[in-house]
């Protein structure tokens, strides 16, 4: 019974401190690369929404795109918010790719990965929007890629447009662990002593 009691103190401190997991917040579905991409730089932003199934922190955000053999995708501008376009921007650099070879229009189509920190937002429906993409060699247009997912999306000087190949990444519920305060600990292992006293009065009547 001692041994029960250990393991059982030990499990509710373990769930106690462990820490919300990390995984795909939202996944927009696979690239198409074959239909169309939209200019997110040159003056052009495009924004496409996602849910969250509770309050999330996104950590990471992950797109596909068509770019000129050659050309590399050094940063965009991305917003998080509650609405199209909405949020406040800010330049994240891309920490890397995958290519996926030429399409059909002789594009280089890639998944591009960037980190974005810890970004707080409530349950239910956000928006990411994308613009200023930055090509580093030679300065060319950057593609989203088109894959018509379940995602609602808008350009900024057409408006509704079908949405685009992106995956966010974070945390669902609190984005850190919450380590109890030392008295919380106290009051927590009295109340398991407690437990076991009782246990072990009703054991040797």
């Amino acid at each position: 019974m001692k041994t029960r009691i250990a393991l059982l103190t030990i499990a509710c401190l373990v769930l106690a401190v462990a820490p919300a997991m990390a995984g795909t917040l939202y996944d927009n579905g696979a690239g198409n690369y074959t239909t169309d991409g939209w200019t997110i730089n040159f003056g052009f932003a495009v924004s496409d929404s996602f849910t969250c199934s509770a309050d999330c922190t996104v950590q990471d955000f992950h797109i596909g795109v068509w770019l000129f053999p050659g050309d590399v995708l050094g940063s965009v501008d991305a917003a998080f918010g509650s609405s199209s376009f909405g949020g406040t921007f800010n330049t994240y650099n891309a920490t890397g790719h995958t290519d996926l070879g030429i399409n059909q229009y002789g594009y280089d189509t890639q998944i591009v990965d960037f980190a974005t920190g810890d970004i707080p937002l409530s349950a239910g429906t956000n928006w990411i929007s994308l613009q200023n993409a930055v090509e580093t060699n030679f300065g060319d247009p950057v593609y989203w890629d088109e894959n018509s997912g379940a995602s609602q999306a808008f350009q900024n000087t057409l408006g509704s447009i079908p949405s685009e190949s992106f995956t966010i990444t974070g945390i669902t519920g609190t984005s850190t662990g919450t380590t109890p305060e030392p008295s919380s600990i106290m009051l927590f292992g009295s109340g398991i002593l407690g437990l076991a006293g009782v246990l072990r009065r009703k054991l040797t009547r």
